[in-house]
């Protein structure tokens, strides 16, 4: 029964949802191999994989405006609710609120401390980036986070309400 629970509710998750979450992890990958490299000084290594972890967002951000604007515009809603509840639930909120606020300051810091890179601007270019990568990875881990709390600790209400309808008495 439990696997049919797990399945039940895996395929209720859109394809775009699961792989929005990919693509924050594989940029938080990037961002730690990337600030990696540059600890150990291979600036080549450091300048790919930071532009590989700006892709890596950059095609999470287009395919999350997708699910959201176009997938989820289509089912009537622009969004999922959250099945938790209780102080979870403003655990949740918080996470969300914070990940949202940062994460829509993100791509203004990336671009200003790659442009600082480019230009050779190494003073200036690792001043920003002591701002620009925690704050990049905070959001890469919470996107991921809020996913898995989203779709798979709490799933949302409507699958939640379909399972419980599909239990047996």
């Amino acid at each position: 029964m439990i696997g049919f629970l797990t399945a039940l509710i895996a395929a209720s998750i859109h394809p775009l949802a699961s792989l929005n979450a990919a693509l924050n992890g594989v940029a938080l990958v990037l961002l730690l191999a990337g600030y990696a490299a540059i600890k150990i000084r291979l600036e080549g290594a450091h300048k790919w994989l930071m532009l590989a972890a700006f892709g890596a967002s950059i095609c999470f951000l287009v395919s999350y405006l997708y699910y959201h604007f176009v997938v989820l515009a289509q089912q009537g809603s622009l969004g999922v609710k959250f099945g938790g509840q209780g102080p979870v639930r403003y655990l949740y909120f918080a996470i969300l609120i914070s990940h949202v606020i940062l994460a829509a300051i993100v791509p203004f810091l990336a671009i200003a401390t790659m442009a600082l890179g480019w230009q050779d601007s190494r003073r200036r270019h690792v001043r920003l980036g002591r701002w620009t990568l925690p704050i990049w990875l905070y959001v890469s881990v919470t996107g991921v986070v809020i996913y898995w709390m989203l779709y798979h600790l709490y799933p949302p209400l409507a699958t939640a309400s379909i399972i419980g309808q599909m239990l047996p008495a």
